[in-house]
């Protein structure tokens, strides 16, 4: 039988390339966007897999979508947690409402899916969830403080929740990128970008392909005695 799986934030730079390379390794993929309907469709036409709508940050709506996923799927095999947003700004006078939309976001997201999809997962004795954290997670980041703590936070479940759901034959790791070009830091310049790129050891930015590989990788039967992990993606930026 086919392998299902949802991507959260389906429609982003890495989302889009986690979805891909599920498809091509087999798995019928439901995108889940929010605010890009067009691009979800059209990804969805492409790879053969689905688009649903739902908000990550709320509950309820997460819980109303998997219960209609599961209706039709009758099983979802593996969650990825990729939905999450960023804000340059300084701690002291980022806006409340901007603060608490990235952990609500980030870290609430990959909760409240983690937390619907479970039941379902321990009920087959069997799983896999993958959440992308960030190397600023890892070493954190000034000016991104707020995003830096959501991404920590992504680090600390991962492994609390694979040693409380392994008895239950679910694997939880994570994968931690670092500067990827995705339009997400389209925002920085031609010099801010090369000189982030000196930083890099091995001297080139990653593309949303490596997070999907390793996304892949820890998502097969070539990872499934390992779990708990954070596998970074960066370089060598953060080691």
């Amino acid at each position: 039988m086919q392998k299902k799986a949802v991507v959260t934030g389906g429609t982003g730079g890495i989302g889009q390339a986690i979805c891909r390379k599920l498809s091509a390794d087999g798995y019928h993929v439901i995108i889940n966007y929010f605010n890009s309907e067009k691009k979800a469709e059209k990804l969805a036409e492409e790879i053969s897999g689905r688009a649903v709508k739902f908000d990550v940050s709320n509950i309820d709506s997460v819980k109303s979508s998997f219960d209609n996923i599961f209706k039709s799927e009758n099983k979802i095999d593996l969650l990825v947690n990729n939905a999450g947003i960023s804000e340059i700004d300084l701690f002291t006078t980022i806006p409340r409402e901007k603060s608490d939309r990235i952990i609500n976001i980030n870290l609430g997201g990959t909760l409240n899916c983690s937390r619907i999809v479970l039941p379902y997962m321990i009920r087959e004795k069997s799983g896999c969830i993958v959440n992308i954290s960030s190397m600023w997670g890892q070493v954190g980041a000034s000016c991104e403080v707020d995003y830096s703590a959501s991404k920590a936070g992504i680090i600390g479940f991962t492994k609390a929740l694979a040693k409380e759901v392994a008895p239950s034959g679910i694997r939880v790791n994570c994968v931690s990128p670092g500067f990827i070009m995705t339009e997400m830091n389209s925002r920085f310049t031609d010099e801010e970008l090369e000189s982030i790129k000196e930083e890099i050891p091995l001297g080139v930015f990653g593309t949303p392909e490596h997070v999907a590989e390793a996304v892949a990788f820890l998502s097969s039967d070539k990872s499934e005695y390992i779990t708990g992990q954070v596998l970074a993606v960066n370089g060598g930026m953060v080691i």
